[in-house]
């Protein structure tokens, strides 16, 4: 009896060693996932820093609010339809929204920021 007792525990145990393992590798491949969108392209440091403390990058900012030129009109524009759309429906994607127009209101009121940060990624 005891045996049998022992062998469920060192076949338990092995169960949660392998999801252990698996589980770190996981996380260990996110890690880097991030690192790579985060610092892994040519960025200045300023995009980064603006990134980070905005929440969102340029790109993603531009997608939510659909927008391809930065144009205070435009922004406002389509910032005021997508907030309106979402009034009743969402919280989250009206913060999203909000985030990702501060993030292109930032851009546009630092233009200093925008042509270095493509005059180095040419």
């Amino acid at each position: 009896m005891a045996r049998y007792i022992a062998q469920l525990i060192v076949a338990g145990t092995q169960v949660v060693a392998k999801a252990f393992a698996r589980a770190i590798k996981q996380e260990i491949e996110a890690s880097q996932q991030a690192a790579q969108k985060l610092g892994g392209s040519a960025k200045t440091r300023s995009e980064r820093m603006a990134n980070q403390k905005l929440g969102l990058s340029l790109e993603e900012a531009k997608q939510i609010l659909n927008i391809k030129d930065l144009s205070k009109e435009e922004i406002e524009e389509k910032f005021q339809a997508l907030y309106k759309a979402n009034e009743k429906t969402s919280l989250y994607l009206q913060s999203k929204i909000v985030r990702a127009k501060e993030r292109l209101d930032h851009e546009v009121n630092n233009p200093e920021q925008s042509k270095s940060q493509s005059a180095s990624k040419t």
